[in-house]
């Protein structure tokens, strides 16, 4: 990354800075002289590109949003096939290098409720019924009584491995996200969607 002194990288520079603060801490708990010293400027350059640390909050939502924006519009443009087990969650991060904090930020803004994360999960939805009409017109899905709540129930298994990354890791032993537990994680849901979860019980004459 280039350094903050140059004035032509220092509004990204202050901007990715505040997005790991913000990831790390929460927007709320980080002061512009916090976001300053990290990036190396001075609270005053922090003020003068983004006239307050709303606006700087509102820039790094614009980015987050700007990330999932072209996840999805592949989505809508029919270049993400997730038929074979993969997740929404394992695309984004393979977009993203592996020290990201745009997950993490997403979790905050997902789970605190926040107005960005509200909108980040409506366009995601979006994109997810887009996805399953596909399938679902290829054969490769059932359509199902309820389409709608069809789709929300796959969205909520591909977010739970963002949402809680750390917790799966810790009782599975392996990363959900990294190739090993992906693959693990996607046999395993791949079984579930095809073959059911229920046993037949015990046979009665």
């Amino acid at each position: 990354m280039c350094s903050a002194r140059d004035d032509r990288t220092a509004r990204a520079v202050i901007r990715d800075r505040a997005l790991e603060l913000f990831a790390a801490q929460g927007p709320a708990s980080v002061t512009v002289r916090q976001i300053a010293s990290a990036a190396e400027v001075s609270p005053g350059l922090v003020i003068h590109h983004f006239g307050s640390k709303d606006g700087l909050r509102a820039a790094v939502d614009d980015h987050v949003a700007s990330v999932f924006d072209g996840l999805f519009a592949g989505a809508a443009r029919g270049e993400l096939d997730l038929s074979d087990g993969a997740s929404m969650a394992e695309v984004l991060l393979a977009e993203l290098p592996p020290d990201s904090p745009v997950p993490a930020y997403l979790r905050r803004l997902l789970l605190s409720g926040d107005p960005a994360g509200t909108a980040v999960f409506r366009r995601w939805f979006a994109a997810s019924r887009a996805m399953t009409g596909k399938l679902v017109e290829r054969g490769v899905l059932a359509p199902g009584r309820d389409p709608e709540v069809r789709t929300a129930f796959l969205m909520v298994n591909d977010l739970v491995l963002l949402l809680l990354r750390d917790q799966l890791a810790d009782v599975l032993g392996v990363d959900p996200l990294a190739p090993e537990g992906a693959s693990r994680w996607a046999e395993e849901v791949l079984s579930v969607y095809r073959d059911g979860l229920f046993g037949k019980g015990e046979e009665t004459s």
